[in-house]
């Protein structure tokens, strides 16, 4: 089971109205080995979803957009992207790569919001969903191992924000703007350590 650590910014919080604006993705193989990232803006289609909150946060604003691809383009390009990063051998020409993705699980923090906007968009492109029905949410994880760490005397984040956990291990966003890959491959990182701490735990 291969994992795609992800992360979207967006123009706001709707997926049936705002829409993805950067796509940033790093793809582990199943022993959560790094194949590669992925980032790519990503020119909306509906301007006047644009939102000057939601600049604030990604620090995009539709000029910085001008040249960058449409969605219908971004996903089956990020499809392709996965399929070469982890050495499949399509048998096939076909624009549904359910066959050779289907086992590829998504992460994120908070990750069924991105799920929500990728599968709007794809939705909305009368694309094939290709991933895996099976998600990896850092936010859920966390408050499980946090809860347990309390329990046992330990210092915990006192929020669950990306920023909030991230600390916790010791990692920290270069930029207070959000930017899709930075996030990722903090996730990532933050993934790596819930794990660890799950490793480490022993029943008495």
């Amino acid at each position: 089971m291969p994992f795609l650590v992800l992360d979207l910014e967006m123009t706001g919080p709707e997926p049936d109205w705002n829409e993805i604006i950067q796509v940033g993705a790093v793809l582990f193989d199943d022993n959560w080995v790094e194949k590669g990232q992925y980032l790519t803006n990503v020119y909306p289609e509906n301007e006047d979803a644009f939102s000057s909150s939601s600049e604030k946060i990604h620090n995009l604003s539709l000029a910085d957009l001008e040249d960058a691809p449409m969605i219908y383009d971004v996903l089956p390009e990020l499809e392709e992207w996965i399929i070469k990063q982890l050495g499949i051998q399509k048998t096939q020409k076909t624009t549904d790569n359910n066959p050779y993705l289907r086992d590829v699980i998504i992460c994120g923090q908070s990750v069924i919001n991105d799920i929500n906007f990728l599968k709007e968009a794809y939705r909305l492109e009368k694309l094939k969903w290709p991933y895996s029905r099976t998600l990896v949410d850092l936010h859920t994880l966390s408050y499980f191992s946090f809860r347990i760490l309390k329990k046992n005397g330990k210092p915990v984040p006192q929020r669950l924000s990306l920023k909030e956990v991230a600390g916790h291990f010791g990692f920290e966003r270069e930029s207070e703007h959000h930017n899709a890959l930075e996030d990722a491959v903090l996730t990532a990182k933050c993934l790596k350590e819930v794990f660890k701490l799950a490793d480490s735990l022993k029943l008495s």
